[in-house]
């Protein structure tokens, strides 16, 4: 593994980390405010605030107005997504516990990545379905299984 794949690794190993953690400190804010969707709002909020002072400190210029139309409707649902995600993780993590909620995402993720995959989706490349991946995915169902019950 060359230096530039060997930093990604860790910095995508830092980021899923980083979830269970933003799960809990939001769930904790949750408490505070009495509203889970109050305090996934709040994280999005500063979550943009940090964005755009790192996008004006690396003075990166904006897109042009063509650009923007030229990207696929589906390209906008990005933003929805996170908030889904963050909603339910704040929601989710005082019931089910970090590991449990942890597992059931992965697992969920790693079945939408096979499909994304397979398909090449959403610019992803494509790589077919194999014994193998699925292999994969029922194996983090099993760990998701293991997790809850012990």
């Amino acid at each position: 593994m060359n230096p530039a794949e060997l930093s990604m690794i860790l910095m995508a190993v830092a980021a899923g980390a980083m979830m269970p953690i933003q799960a809990g400190v939001n769930s904790t804010l949750a408490l505070q405010t009495h509203s889970s969707l109050m305090a996934a709002m709040v994280s999005f909020v500063i979550g943009s605030i940090a964005l755009i002072g790192i996008v004006l400190a690396m003075r990166l210029p904006m897109p042009g107005i063509g650009a923007l139309k030229a990207a696929p409707w589906w390209s906008w649902t990005g933003g929805l997504l996170g908030a889904f995600f963050v909603a339910a993780s704040v929601i989710l993590v005082p019931k089910l516990g970090a590991a449990t909620m942890m597992a059931t995402f992965l697992a969920g993720q790693l079945t939408a990545s096979v499909v994304l995959d397979h398909f090449g989706w959403a610019t992803f490349p494509q790589h077919d379905l194999s014994l193998g991946r699925v292999a994969g995915v029922l194996l983090l169902f099993a760990g998701v299984f293991l997790i809850r019950r012990y």
